[in-house]
């Protein structure tokens, strides 16, 4: 596919009787930040082992920058990856850990070294053994070393774990500057659904080794939007207007408060009508749900479904 970085068609991995991955399907565009979503042993890092070739394919075939998984020659050279655990030595400096990384991808500029260190931030700490950084600074030195060789595109396993709230802020706003500054294709997993929604352009849901549905960050919001929610000094009398008017999804909080359910209402349509008949409108706001909440409603379907 034009402009595909990577292609899984029909992959399916088992251990023994427990089924990992079950035909599993995808394909991740350049420029993507591409969120897999699912809980724990939905098979996230163990699609990400297949990719990179930490674990070998039983059923299906991957393409990773346009070679095939089986036999890759040159892609594994254009990616970074950070799966599980950040790997660091941790009797040898930000610097010498950077260094290190460096002669295995043949990188032989020193400026390279020292780019990677001023782009997550670790300059004030080059000099400092892994063993003695943060969880959030080893993570930026995980992040460094999976982007030293400029990488097409990046892998990362659950890279905000156990990062303060500061430390998610910048570790965002870090994979923003990827994408957007180094055109660097990202496919990235994580169980706070928050922070996946703030960095995704596109999203993967994953359970029990399928993927239910993939959808685009626009397409998410149109189906996630709550509505409007309206404030006003007379409720009831605001939901007959709207009622008579033939809107749907109407409900009433409280004397000043009700919502209308859906994508559909246009907040100016609503003003205009209730300003007409007289009732005073305080204030309308578009109401959207949360990741989590989509994310909750679509096992919820795929549990009816069955």
């Amino acid at each position: 596919m034009e402009n595909a970085v990577l292609t899984i068609q029909d992959v399916s991995k088992r251990f023994g009787h427990y089924q990992a991955l079950d035909h599993v399907s995808l394909t991740i565009r350049r420029g993507d930040v591409y969120a897999l979503v699912g809980e724990n042993g939905a098979g996230k890092t163990t699609l990400m082992r297949m990719i990179t070739g930490l674990s070998p394919i039983s059923q299906g075939a991957i393409v990773l920058l346009g070679e095939n998984a089986r036999h890759y020659q040159m892609a594994l050279s254009r990616i970074g990856a950070v799966i599980e655990t950040p790997a660091a030595f941790d009797k040898l400096t930000v610097a010498q850990n950077l260094r290190l990384t460096a002669i295995q991808h043949g990188v032989t500029r020193d400026a390279d070294i020292e780019d990677a260190i001023g782009f997550v931030g670790l300059t004030a700490k080059r000099d400092v053994k892994a063993k003695n950084l943060s969880l959030g600074q080893r993570q930026r030195l995980g992040l460094a070393t999976a982007i030293l060789a400029h990488p097409d595109f990046l892998i990362l396993d659950e890279p905000i774990n156990g990062l303060d709230p500061t430390g998610i802020v910048e570790f965002r706003e870090l994979l923003h500057r990827l994408n957007v500054e180094k055109q660097t294709t990202i496919l990235i997993s994580s169980h706070i659904l928050s922070e996946l929604y703030q960095v995704a352009t596109r999203f993967g849901f994953l359970h029990h080794g399928t993927i239910i549905k993939e959808v685009t960050r626009a397409a998410l919001d149109a189906e996630n939007s709550g509505g409007l929610q309206v404030t006003v000094d007379d409720a009831a009398k605001a939901a007959q207007v709207l009622d008579a008017a033939g809107l749907k999804g109407l409900h009433v909080s409280d004397d000043q408060h009700l919502t209308l359910a859906g994508a559909a209402a246009d907040s100016a349509a609503v003003n205009r009508l209730l300003v007409q008949a007289g009732v005073a409108v305080v204030g309308i706001r578009v109401r959207t749900t949360s990741l989590e909440d989509y994310y909750t409603r679509l096992l919820a379907s795929k549990e009816d479904a069955q």
